[in-house]
Order: C-alpha cells, then sequence, then structure tokens
C-alpha cells in the first residue's frame, strides 16, 4: 500500500505502549482493520474481527471515542475510533445485538459533555481564583489527580519506561550484590502492610553513585553506589528513601505537574485513561523527572521510618547524607530543587533521636565480600 491514512489507534500486547495507527473498514461480517508496513519496508498487513466479537464503550479524554474491544489469537485488543466518519459507518453496519451498547455509550458521552459544560462554565467564571488558589493550593489539586488514576495503570506506565531503559545497560542478574539488594528490599518491603506495589529492584553497572524509583514500583540501583557505601545500612538508607518515592506515589505527581493545569483538572473531573496516551509517550523523560523538596524530605522521613521497623540501624542513611554534604559545599541551599545534604542528615538525627532505642538486626551477608564481588578490594577505602 503506497498511501496509509490511519484513522484510528490500536493497543495490543505486541504494539508500543503508545499504541499504533490503523486503518479501519467496515465489511458486512465486520471490521478489517490495516496495519502499517514495519520499519524493515516490508508488506502492510491486515486482521479481520468480526462483529460478535466486539465490546463497545465510550472513552478518550473528552469521552468523543468509541472504544472497540476484542480477545484474539493476539491476545487483548482495543480499538480507538475518533474520526466522526468511521464511527457513523460503525453504528450503520453494526448489528442489532451493538445496538445497546452504542446507545449506552451515546448517553454516556452526552453526559460527560454536559457535565463537562457546566464544570468549564464555572471554571471559566473563576479563572482568576483558580489561579490563585493553584499557585497557593496546587499540591491539593495534584493529590486529587493522582487519588483518581488506578495503581495499576501506574505500574504499566513505570514498567515501560523501566524496560526501556534496561535495554540499553548492563544488568547484574546473579551474584553477591543482586543477593544483597534482594534481602535488604525484602526486609523493607516486609513492613508495608497491605502494600499495593511488588517492588522490583534491579543492579546496573555503572560507576554513578545513584539509585532511582519509576512510578509502580520499579527500581534501580547503580554498582557504583554500592561501592562506595562503607556499609549495607547506607544502600539500605537509599532504598528506603526510594520505596518511598513510590509509596508516596512521587513519580506520578511529578508527571501531573508537568503535564499541567488543563490535564490536571481533566483527571480530577474526567477520565484518567483518556490521558493514558499522552502520558505513555513521556517515555523515557520519566528518568529525568526531578523530586521536589518536600518530596525529598518526605521520602527522607517515611524512610528513616521504615528503616526503624524493620530493624535496620538508620545511622546509615544518616552518615550517607553527610558524606554527601562534603559534595554540597559552596553551593546555595536556594538555588538548589532538593534540601543540603547536611541539611537532611542533621534533620534525621532529630527525628531519630526522638524515636525509642531498639536493637537493630544486621544482614546475613558479609558487606566486604559483596564489594569484593564489585571489584572492590578489601583494603580499598569507599
Amino acid at each position: 500500500m503506497t498511501d496509509f491514512h490511519p484513522n484510528a489507534l490500536c493497543f495490543g500486547n505486541e504494539f508500543p505502549t503508545s499504541g499504533i495507527p490503523c486503518l479501519v473498514h467496515m465489511e458486512g461480517h465486520g471490521l478489517t482493520i490495516i496495519f502499517p508496513p514495519d520499519h524493515d519496508g516490508g508488506e502492510s498487513r491486515s486482521e479481520t474481527v468480526p462483529f460478535s466479537a466486539l465490546t463497545v464503550s465510550a472513552g478518550g479524554l473528552d469521552h468523543d471515542q468509541l472504544v472497540l474491544a476484542w480477545t484474539g489469537s493476539a491476545g487483548q485488543r482495543t480499538l480507538y475510533l475518533k474520526n466522526p466518519d468511521v464511527i457513523r459507518a460503525f453504528r450503520q453496519a453494526a448489528p442489532d445485538h451493538l445496538t445497546m451498547p452504542l446507545e449506552q455509550a451515546a448517553e454516556q458521552v452526552r453526559q460527560v459533555r454536559q457535565r463537562h459544560r457546566v464544570v468549564w462554565g464555572l471554571v471559566s467564571g473563576t479563572v482568576l481564583v483558580l489561579v490563585l488558589g493553584l499557585w497557593f493550593e496546587s499540591d491539593l489539586l495534584i493529590e486529587l489527580a493522582v487519588n483518581r488514576i488506578p495503581v495499576e495503570w501506574e505500574q504499566k506506565l513505570g514498567e515501560s519506561a523501566y524496560r526501556e531503559f534496561l535495554a540499553g545497560q548492563d544488568v547484574t542478574k546473579d551474584g553477591p550484590a543482586v543477593a544483597a539488594v534482594k534481602e535488604m528490599t525484602q526486609r523493607l518491603a516486609s513492613q508495608v502492610p497491605n502494600s499495593p506495589y511488588r517492588f522490583e529492584v534491579t543492579v546496573v553497572k555503572s560507576d554513578i553513585v545513584n539509585a532511582f524509583a519509576l512510578p509502580g514500583g520499579y527500581v534501580v540501583v547503580f554498582t557504583g553506589l554500592m561501592k562506595k557505601a562503607e556499609s549495607p545500612e547506607e544502600v539500605a538508607g537509599v532504598l528506603a528513601h526510594e520505596l518511598n518515592h513510590v509509596l508516596q506515589r512521587h513519580g506520578l505527581e511529578r508527571i501531573i505537574k508537568q503535564l499541567g493545569f488543563v490535564a490536571v483538572v481533566s483527571i480530577v473531573l474526567g477520565n484518567p485513561p483518556g490521558l493514558g496516551g499522552v502520558m505513555k509517550q513521556l517515555g523515557m523523560e520519566l528518568m529525568t523527572l526531578k523530586f521536589g523538596r518536600a518530596q525529598e524530605t518526605e521520602a527522607d522521613v517515611t524512610g528513616l521510618q521504615l528503616l526503624y521497623q524493620a530493624k535496620i540501624n538508620p545511622e546509615g542513611m544518616i552518615t550517607f547524607f553527610q558524606r554527601l554534604a562534603e559534595k554540597d559545599e559552596g553551593r546555595v541551599e536556594w538555588l538548589s530543587t532538593h534540601p543540603m545534604s547536611s541539611v537532611r542528615a542533621d534533620h534525621l538525627k532529630a527525628r531519630l533521636a526522638a524515636m525509642p532505642k531498639q536493637k537493630t538486626e544486621p544482614f546475613s551477608f558479609e558487606w566486604p565480600k559483596v564489594r569484593e564481588g564489585l571489584g572492590v578490594s578489601s583494603g580499598s577505602a569507599p
């Protein structure tokens, strides 16, 4: 096919998370879906779906799209129709058993659009108040938006970026370092009752002294951090911090802030899955999202509490920030998006001093052997 003019968007297990454009034709028995040629210049391919296999609903950001779903040999598929001519052709060709679902979808569209007209009428009349309110109370609105996003959707978003990142990295799949990180993660996660997340932590070979968390429970620890750590408690402190970025849904908060005011209001008042395509396109941009001061402080405090509950010596988190403070020398705090490490260490010291004394439990592994497995000699200073 020389000319390919898609009129729909299809989602499926074998497709990119942002979906694949396709061309839909109505037939007497159902739909014929034509997919574009692959990047190697191959032939376009098509798929036929009978009307009997389809379920119908309304969807999209403004509920102005017709959503068709079915399960075929390739698994679950979802087709989004937005072109009015295609929707009209589908309604005319659809058999009687789809009449009721189509009417229900149309009624849902009418109700949502009516609600949107009322809401946007109020918004337009009080825009100045809302802007001022967002300036002072934006965190509340962001929280409302985040609470409307299901954890399952958050996990798919984080997993997509996670897999894409790991595809270009040298991943350490086994050995003392992986076993040590696994033990730390299990001890910390066991202290989070009824957690909706199943944490997946990967060790990546890199000299970067860092770790980061993605929405949905995906965490990366670089070997550079483990080489520099003087004790496993320091690494556990970083892990506790990152796990709490996930538990507090800080990643989603940063995404919502990046998408802006209209997206926030749309999520609060509309349909969160309608923004799926927009957010999925963020892809690797998730790696560059920076947490704000309040989020970093919250992850510090809740991370300290999590270490305490797991009977892991919280002093490790404090000594880690104290060593980072040496690198912070000369940096003006108010120019940074994060609290300075020395300030963070002092704050955590005060928090820890207020906690009841308890006996900590060591890890089962020997930290010098873990570092030796990473190529650090036993006599080397971190």
